[in-house]
């Protein structure tokens, strides 16, 4: 099979790149629309990976073949179980808990996001990559200063600017990538 032209490949990569640019902008202006239900959504989604965690854990607990660990294994995957239909069954508590994770998260994401600008600031399009850990960590700290009490609208539209900014980034940096590459061929 033959190998596919260094320009093709960026091509096909970068589109791939923009398109999901383009999913995460839309994505993201759903959140925004219905902040409370992309909360809740976010909270069910979160309680099912628990349970399936648990799940997970149960069946491994079956294949370790050794008394102690067999019990410790499946009280683990029990107890993953049972948080999560918890949280199922009541996803605005979720949401609470959600709301200040994602607070963390979005500092440690904007504070990496700035070394990661400093490493590649001659790079073009970098000024991207500053200007969304920027606005990433002013997210993380609203959501921080506000939380417990806005938790209910707070991480829909947080999540959504979230992004709508990761997307315009990656977007941004797919079109200056492509044409970097476009201009290096020609």
């Amino acid at each position: 099979m033959a190998k596919p032209a260094p320009l093709e490949a960026v091509k096909k990569v970068s589109t791939w790149s923009v398109v999901w640019a383009i999913l995460l902008i839309i994505c993201g202006m759903l959140a925004i629309g219905s902040p409370e239900v992309a909360a809740v959504a976010a909270s069910i989604i979160l309680a099912w990976l628990i349970i399936f965690a648990g799940i997970v854990h149960v069946v491994i607990a079956f294949q370790a073949h050794r008394g102690g660990s067999l019990v410790w294994k499946l009280l683990v995957g029990i107890a993953y179980i049972l948080f999560g239909g918890y949280l199922l069954v009541h996803p605005v508590l979720g949401v609470a808990s959600l709301t200040l994770v994602i607070a963390i998260l979005f500092l440690v994401e904007g504070i990496l996001d700035i070394i990661l600008f400093f490493k590649m600031r001659a790079e073009r399009g970098s000024g991207w990559v500053l200007f969304d850990a920027l606005i990433t960590i002013l997210l993380g700290l609203l959501i921080y200063i506000h939380w417990p009490s806005s938790s209910a609208w707070a991480i829909g539209t947080i999540v959504g600017v979230s992004m709508i900014m990761s997307g315009w980034t990656r977007l941004m940096l797919s079109l200056a990538v492509r044409k970097a590459v476009i201009a290096a061929a020609h």
